[in-house]
């Protein structure tokens, strides 16, 4: 059908039907216009728990018809630090404040990236296993630049600007560790 064959196009309004297709008639591309103004407006999914987290649900959140890019940064737990054993880390956080400043990383993405279609950041709370996920974020956009910008630009200003704190764990001790880039560590020294 004309409509399987036009639900496969960009979304993009600049698109204009193949020459071979110039006998469709407008209503297919309404619907698609339709689509993706009503269906698919941007979103930002911010989320903070104690749950293990998932890479598939994270990425399926920012899928778009509209994009050809989904970029995911998934920050880990290593086993080592420094020479030390890691057995596991446990974080905790002011999680109304870093909700709020997770919120104005992405309306800054929005500004810095404008054709950014969706962003989603969870972030693990409590105990986290070595391997396992503390932290997936995942942006959608038209094309990879500027979906792989906005990643970094969310994990280094996350780790920057968010008040999320990170205790390792070690074999026969603990630390609290503050990421090099948070600017309150920085202003103190």
């Amino acid at each position: 059908t004309c409509f399987s064959e036009i639900s496969s196009w960009s979304c993009n309004l600049e698109t204009r039907l193949p020459s071979f297709h110039q006998s469709v008639e407008a209503e297919p591309d309404q619907i698609l216009l339709d689509m993706d103004e009503n269906e698919d407006v941007p979103k930002d999914f911010i989320k903070l728990k104690s749950e293990k987290l998932s890479v598939d649900e994270v990425s399926e959140l920012v899928v778009s018809p509209c994009c050809g890019a989904v970029s995911l940064f998934i920050g880990t737990t290593r086993n080592n630090f420094e020479g030390k054993k890691v057995i596991h880390l446990e974080y905790e956080a002011y999680t109304s404040m870093a909700e709020t400043e997770i919120k104005k990383i992405c309306t800054d993405v929005r500004q810095k990236w404008p054709s950014v279609k969706h962003i989603a950041v969870h972030h693990r709370l409590g105990v986290v296993p070595i391997t396992e996920a503390s932290v997936i974020i995942a942006v959608s956009s038209p094309h990879r630049a500027e979906s792989l910008e906005a990643v970094m630009y969310c994990i280094n200003t996350l780790k920057a600007s968010v008040p999320i704190w990170k205790k390792e764990i070690y074999e026969d001790e603990y630390s609290w560790k503050e990421n090099k880039e948070c600017f309150w560590a920085n202003s103190e020294k």
